[in-house]
């Protein structure tokens, strides 16, 4: 994946709502239809029954889901060096090396990763002292010998492979030859005929005959009939005893044991600290299915390409998507208080006191001079009514009301119908679970070393809101352990009375709420308050109305 061609991830906050899904795939689609395409609306998590509603009744895909946007192998430019054969020659592939400008060659059958073999290795390889046992311990096959000497074979097969014997040099008088050459011995000689003919007759497996003489007739045919290959080579013996041995596979070299390999979808910051460990200058790469697709060394990481976003509805450190802290930030866009995001480099970003960030993307599609389609005015005109409530929170503007008004004209709804549709759609939890319901629209929030998390559910039907009490109560103990928090919180919001049930976990977290709403404790628990839930009239929005009043209490 180039960096031209890398996506842009549009992408709201952790539990999504209506607003973070339907802004991304509206701002996406603007930056898209500006710039030529590369946004993709993203999502940090699953989508309720609310913003389902609203993607089946406007026929629209939910965003492509992303569980986190740390750098993986992927990223990093992967170099494409091509696996070898195990049979091919030093010789072979330490010119290969040079060529590619390459220090290891990845040895491979049928895409699978068989050994690597470095420069190291071939350097080990020349230098070492080998008995002359070693060509047929490495079973070499013919051709790379023919290769190796620019030979020619007059006899014998060029697949066979030189699998036994030693390989000597017939330097003496056939007298003594008979002494030192073994059947199955490969014999570097001359054009003197009679060291040939006692090299065949001594059932050499071949003989190598040097400075390109000719091999008379006779000889061939005595060959033929021992069942000895014949070489002739332009070199002479020496340049053949030094370069023979280069001839050899590489697989008797490769290293097999013990490879560091990485798979694709490895996390960048796991693979940093093994490839820190290790003293290899390159380490293969794999696909999911284990084939080897190429390269990469340390330098590479230098050249990393991280993942670049775009958020919307939320600029909270805590709520964003996870490894934030490894992505390249590009914009934000956001109607909530500045959070803790940090950036590396300035960024573009929009952030209005509006009831809904989808208000601010209609601006922006009016701004650009773009006609917002029927079906993205639908997902913005949702967001808002999601968010303000129909208009009811304390957070809804006039600007607001009237960008969700356009755009139900634009997309051909009855906004009060499709609203308390949208709403029962959204509050029907008979079949979720605690853990669904509670996080179905959670959040995190820090105050100086204070941490709490905020959840909230509203419906139009204050039975089942009452129903659910126990079971949030119940539930939030463990979420509390498992979210780290030092308080949690739980709203229970009737859209009709306008009213929120708060639910309170923590040490101090009843108390808090108390000071905050100007409820005294002491009085309600002597007038009989069983429960560690205050009753909260008129407090409907989460942004606006609780979170500003705990955290002035907490700071207090």
């Amino acid at each position: 994946m180039s960096t031209d061609t890398a996506p842009i991830y549009v992408i709201g906050h952790k539990n999504p709502d209506t607003d973070s899904i339907c802004s991304a795939i509206a701002y996406a689609e603007l930056k898209n239809l500006l710039h030529g395409g590369g946004y993709v609306a993203a999502r940090a998590g699953q989508i309720n029954q609310e913003t389902q509603y609203v993607m089946n009744f406007f026929q629209t895909q939910p965003p492509f889901y992303v569980s986190d946007v740390m750098t993986d192998v992927s990223d990093i430019e992967i170099r494409k060096t091509q696996g070898v054969s195990g049979q091919i020659s030093l010789k072979k592939a330490w010119n290969m090396m040079r060529a590619l400008g390459v220090v290891t060659l990845p040895i491979t059958d049928n895409q699978r990763l068989q050994g690597l073999i470095t420069i190291g290795d071939i350097a080990n390889a020349y230098m070492d002292v080998y008995d002359n046992c070693i060509l047929s311990v490495a079973k070499t096959p013919y051709k790379n010998i023919l290769e190796t000497l620019d030979a020619e074979l007059l006899i014998g097969e060029s697949d066979a492979v030189f699998d036994k014997g030693e390989v000597v040099i017939a330097a003496a008088n056939p007298d003594v030859m008979e002494d030192y050459i073994h059947q199955g011995d490969m014999v570097i000689l001359g054009n003197r005929y009679e060291s040939q003919l006692c090299a065949i007759e001594m059932n050499a497996a071949c003989i190598i005959v040097c400075m390109g003489a000719k091999v008379s007739k006779t000889i061939q045919k005595l060959a033929q009939e021992h069942n000895c290959s014949i070489i002739v080579t332009p070199h002479d013996t020496f340049t053949i005893a030094r370069m023979i041995n280069q001839s050899m596979p590489i697989s008797h070299f490769m290293k097999k044991d013990g490879l560091v390999t990485f798979k694709v979808t490895e996390k960048t910051e796991d693979i940093r600290g093994i490839m820190g460990q290790k003293r290899y200058r390159d380490f293969p790469i794999l696909d999911q299915d284990g084939n080897y697709i190429g390269m990469i060394s340390r330098r590479n990481l230098l050249n990393l390409r991280k993942k670049r976003v775009i958020l919307v509805d939320h600029n909270e450190a805590s709520q964003t998507v996870d490894g934030i802290a490894y992505a390249d930030i590009l914009e934000i866009i956001d109607h909530h208080r500045l959070g803790t995001i940090q950036t590396m480099s300035p960024v573009f970003f929009r952030n209005q006191p509006l009831g809904c960030t989808a208000t601010i993307i209609y601006q922006m599609y009016q701004e650009a001079g773009i006609k917002v389609e029927p079906k993205i005015a639908g997902l913005l005109c949702s967001a808002i009514v999601s968010d303000t409530l129909l208009f009811r929170s304390p957070t809804c503007t006039p600007v607001d009301e009237m960008a969700a008004r356009a755009l139900a004209d634009i997309a051909g709804i009855d906004i009060e119908k499709y609203a308390m549709e949208m709403f029962s759609a959204g509050s029907n939890l008979k079949d979720k679970s605690d853990e669904e319901i509670f996080y179905q629209d959670f959040k995190r929030f820090t105050s100086g070393k204070v941490t709490i998390g905020v959840g909230q559910i509203t419906s139009l039907n204050g039975g089942e809101l009452d129903k659910l009490k126990g079971r949030m109560e119940a539930f939030m103990e463990k979420a509390l352990e498992n979210n780290g928090l030092n308080m949690i919180f739980f709203m229970l919001t009737n859209i009709l009375t306008e009213t929120t049930e708060l639910i309170c976990e923590g040490q101090g977290a009843l108390q808090l709420a108390g000071k905050a709403f100007h409820q005294d404790i002491e009085l309600l628990e002597e007038e009989g308050l069983k429960e560690p839930v205050l009753r909260l009239p008129g407090v409907v929005s989460r942004k606006k109305q609780l979170i500003p009043e705990l955290m002035l209490a907490e700071q207090e």
